[in-house]
């Protein structure tokens, strides 16, 4: 069964559609990004997620200190490293942890090798800012990947029209979206339903 993330939210309203719709992780990012949040915002939108939704914290080489804060105030249930860390860094941090690393060819998938992490999400390169361009990859990429599907989450250029493809090529563990869920660069209601309803449909 695909569980979905909704990555990038910074309204209230749109985290309540996301909920109300099925979503089973919220994404909150502060990264330097146009989708990039306050602590003191994610705490305000953190209140409106019930217990068994996920709240993930997206960072790009953030300082332990930075790290410390979001997870403690906000609070988060898992750190999204999306920037050079090391595995040594991520380990030291000792949080739940997903690490992103964005997909160029065969070498960016065989460097989840390094990392012991609880999840790994594979993503286009970002443009002006690390992930969320809009852009998709090569799955073909991880057919022989050697990390189990249970922890494998896929990103990048997803949508309501590939994400079907998307699904039967890479069986994700789960699928984050942000910006194939937007009209202009803000978050839209209807894409946000319609793209968790395709993903659960697929689940019955």
């Amino acid at each position: 069964m695909t569980k979905v993330k909704i990555c990038g939210l910074q309204e209230q309203e749109h985290v309540m559609t996301a909920i109300h719709a099925g979503a089973d992780a919220i994404g909150f990012v502060f990264a330097p990004s146009k989708r990039r949040v306050s602590i003191e915002q994610a705490q305000l939108l953190a209140k409106q997620v019930p217990q068994g939704v996920l709240k993930i914290g997206v960072f790009v080489n953030p300082t332990p200190a930075e790290v410390k804060e979001a997870v403690e105030r906000v609070p988060l249930d898992y750190v999204q490293y999306h920037g050079e860390e090391t595995p040594a860094f991520i380990q030291e941090q000792g949080y739940p942890a997903i690490k992103a690393l964005s997909v160029h060819g065969r070498e960016d998938v065989e460097a989840a090798a390094d990392y012991q992490v609880d999840y790994y999400l594979f993503d286009a390169p970002g443009t002006d800012f690390k992930g969320g361009s809009g852009q998709s990859f090569d799955w073909a990429l991880l057919e022989k990947i050697g990390i189990p599907r249970e922890k494998l989450l896929l990103a990048g250029g997803l949508n309501i029209d590939n994400i079907d493809a998307a699904i039967t090529s890479v069986a994700p563990f789960m699928v984050d979206v942000s910006s194939g869920v937007e009209i202009d660069g803000i978050k839209d209601h209807t894409k946000i339903q319609v793209f968790i309803n395709a993903v659960k449909r697929r689940n019955i």
